[in-house]
Formats: C-alpha cells, sequence, structure tokens
C-alpha cells in the first residue's frame, strides 16, 4: 500500500514519523563536532557494537554525540510525550500502543488504512537517540504536535528541559531475565555465533549496551514517585495481564482519556486487537525489510515471542538467582519489585 501523504499545516498529531520524512533533511554527523570528547572515553565491544562510557552509561559509541547534541539543544514542546525503555523490554509495543491511543481520531485503530498496518511502529515513532546521531534532528520540527518520541537513554541523561516538566515521559521495563534472553535472540541476528554467556554476564557486571541496567531503570523509577504527574512507569508484565487497563491509564497520562462513548464503542479492545503480538507479527511489513539507520536489523526480529517468563528455556537455575539476587541488592528499599 502506498504511504500517505505528508503532514499538512495545522494537521494534528501525531501522525507516523515516515510519512513526513520526505528526503528534504539532509544527514550530517555531529561526531566531527565532539570528536574529541568521544574518543577520550573509556570503551568496550559488545556483540557488533562499541561501547562508550558516557555519563555513568555505556552507550554505543555513534550514539554518543548525538546525545551532546540532544542534551544541549533539545527544545521540548508542552504536549510532547517521550517513550522511553531500556533496549528489548516491551519497546515495539509500547510504540504501537502509544501511537494508536494518541492518534485515534484521525486513524481509527479499526480501519483498515491504519498506519499500524502499513509502518512498522517503528517507522510510526521516531527514535531520538538515532536521529540525533545521524544529525537529523530537524527532522522532528517537521512533526505536529502533540509528537511522539521515544529513546532508549537513561532519565539522568535525557535533557534538562525534559526532565523540568517540559514534556510527559512513559517508561517500560520488564523482568531482567527475560529482557537478557530477548536481547541476546536480537543481537544474534547480526552474529549468530553471539554467546548466551556472554551477554548475561555482560548485563551481572554493567557493561552492557546502555547499562548498567537497574541505573537505567531506577533513574526512571525514581522520577515516576517524585513526579506522577508527568513520568509513567509502566511494566511490560502488568501489560501482557491486562492490557486495556493499562491502555486506558496510558492515554488519561497523555492527556487523552477515553470518553464514555469510545468505551460503549470498544475502542480500547480495538486497540488492544490492533497491537496484539500475534496481529504485528503477522502483518507483511513487518515480516520483510529492516529497520535501523546504524545497524539495520531485520523487521521480524522485533517479533519473536513477546511472553513472559521464557527466561527459563536458557537460562539454569544459578544463573537465574544470581541475576535476581542482584537486582534485588540493587532495588534494595526502593520499592520496586519483579515478582
Amino acid at each position: 500500500m502506498a504511504a500517505a501523504a505528508a503532514a499538512t499545516p495545522g494537521q494534528s498529531g501525531p501522525v507516523p514519523f515516515k510519512d513526513i520524512d520526505d528526503g528534504s533533511v539532509s544527514k550530517h554527523t555531529p561526531k566531527e563536532e565532539f570528536g574529541d570528547l568521544v574518543s577520550a572515553l573509556p570503551r568496550r565491544q559488545q556483540s557488533i557494537l562499541q561501547l562508550r562510557l558516557y555519563q555513568g552509561f555505556w552507550l554505543p559509541a555513534h550514539w554518543v554525540p548525538g546525545t551532546v547534541v540532544f542534551q544541549r539543544r533539545f527544545a521540548p514542546r508542552p504536549d510532547d510525550v517521550v517513550l522511553a525503555s531500556y533496549p528489548k523490554c516491551g519497546t515495539t509495543w509500547l510504540k504501537a500502543l502509544a501511537f494508536a491511543a494518541a492518534a485515534r481520531g484521525a486513524y481509527p485503530p479499526a480501519s483498515a488504512e491504519h498506519p499500524l498496518r502499513r509502518l512498522n511502529p517503528h517507522d510510526c515513532i521516531p527514535f531520538i537517540d538515532e536521529i540525533f546521531a545521524a544529525g537529523e534532528e530537524t527532522k522532528l520540527d517537521m512533526l505536529p504536535s502533540p509528537r511522539l518520541m521515544n529513546t532508549h537513554l537513561p532519565y539522568t541523561l535525557l535533557p534538562e528541559p525534559v526532565t523540568a516538566g517540559g514534556c510527559k515521559v512513559v517508561y517500560i521495563c520488564r523482568d531482567p531475565k527475560d529482557m537478557v534472553v530477548s536481547l541476546w535472540h536480537f543481537l544474534r541476528r547480526a552474529q549468530p555465533d553471539l554467546s548466551f554467556a556472554d551477554t548475561f554476564e555482560s548485563v551481572c557486571d554493567g557493561t552492557v549496551m546502555v547499562g548498567p541496567v537497574w541505573d537505567h531503570v531506577l533513574s526512571y523509577w525514581r522520577a515516576s514517585v517524585t513526579h506522577q504527574d508527568r513520568v509513567l512507569f509502566l511494566k511490560y508484565e502488568d501489560m501482557l495481564r491486562d492490557t486495556g487497563a493499562n491502555v486506558r491509564r496510558l492515554a488519561k497520562f497523555m492527556g487523552q482519556p477515553f470518553s464514555a462513548a469510545e468505551e460503549g464503542a470498544g475502542a480500547v479492545a480495538s486497540i488492544v486487537e490492533l497491537c496484539s503480538f500475534d496481529k504485528m507479527k503477522g502483518l507483511e511489513v513487518n515480516k520483510a525489510g529492516t529497520a535501523g539507520a546504524y545497524c539495520a536489523m531485520p523487521r521480524d526480529a522485533f517479533f519473536r515471542k513477546g511472553v513472559a517468563g521464557d527466561w527459563a528455556n536458557h537460562m539454569t537455575p544459578a544463573m537465574a538467582t544470581r541475576l535476581d539476587e542482584i537486582v534485588r541488592e540493587k532495588f534494595r528499599g526502593t520499592g520496586l519489585t519483579f515478582t
């Protein structure tokens, strides 16, 4: 199906990011401006990624210059919503649900013409980290308000205008054991011989991509406790148990609660069905092609199982106990648990 027309002046968002990306913004890279900063940072290799330790977190090296630009120059709009996550914790699902809920006025979820039926969720919502890494941040200015964007950066690395309340932030987390398994399977699509044990160890010692994982999760957890009006903290397992309730919670947080008429018409159920794992995995657009500018990954790599508890098929009891104990100790006294 052909792409829809690009957003027109005065059109309300959210609109699919791919529909407004008309190629008029030329790429440049901010690494020339901040190359010396990056080269001075501690580094390590994880699978296909070269990582640099920036402000306490192991970021892909090519993200660092863009992260600096993001931190220094990003100006949020008051109705922006930033979707945040640690990798492999439900990012794709959250993007689909948030887009379907926020854009339901322009794109009824039951419509055969809905953008999520022709576009991967990552094509609908821009990935801040890659956008800034490629020097394409002016594309974000082309999006009508309200804008939806996503990031894998921890809360402490977000720009001060964002953390000071310039917009709203939604974070999704997941049992770290399932995250490790999902991350390993994902990275293996680019490096088939990647060892599960090596991936597991990198998580445990904190040197994994965008890690330490617990510092990442806690940065958003603490912000959600302190600023409940502007930071929403979601758990993947809770969303699996009652997707509808969490879609309502998400829509209300974004300032677009479902009306009684919408509830009566089954709008929530339509969104849940449209964004269900089986539905998205079965769409042709999510079976072929690639996503990601720096390291293109097969689109079907974003739709493996979508379940909780798969860690038991990959992890020894001793490994599971070790990771649980690390997480329990790191989260001690915070009130955050995974059960």
